[in-house]
């Protein structure tokens, strides 16, 4: 699909507030609210836009850490931890990476035990490493058009 200027224009407003309405961007971006409608419904369909969802503060949520884990895998292991990480509530983000490990998480956890316990059943499929997150540098950016 050939992304114009426009559906550029719609797609950033979208990822800064995807509650708006079709109305408030087509303002933005100097179209009708039927052409934005129709514009991201093919975005859509084309699965450029492959959903919309609340972000939720994990603080808020009374998650007191967030952290970063890698894993290293033993041998064997990797296949079936791929399956099991599926399972895990405390995992936000999970990546397989090229390098010395194998896996990259991005977890939240209600405390410094609850981090222990999780490790704890880690290191059944491999070495792990572990930092804690102490704040957001950047968070959830826009992708943007490249230039």
């Amino acid at each position: 699909m050939k992304i114009d200027a426009i559906n550029w224009k719609i797609l950033d407003a979208l990822q800064n507030n995807a509650r708006q309405s079709n109305a408030q961007i087509g303002r933005q971006v100097g179209i009708s609210s039927p052409a934005v409608g129709e514009r991201i419904r093919k975005m859509e369909d084309a699965g450029l836009i492959t959903g919309y969802k609340t972000v939720v503060s994990p603080f808020k949520a009374e998650y007191q850490l967030k952290a970063i884990i890698t894993l290293r895998a033993f041998m064997g292991k990797l296949k079936p931890f791929l399956e099991k990480v599926k399972t895990y509530d405390e995992v936000l983000n999970c990546y397989r990476i090229t390098g010395n490990e194998n896996i990259v998480m991005e977890v939240i956890l209600k405390n410094q035990n609850h981090l222990e316990t999780f490790i704890d059943q880690l290191i059944v499929y491999g070495e792990t490493k572990t930092q804690i997150v102490l704040s957001h540098v950047v968070a959830h950016r826009s992708i943007a058009r490249l230039k």
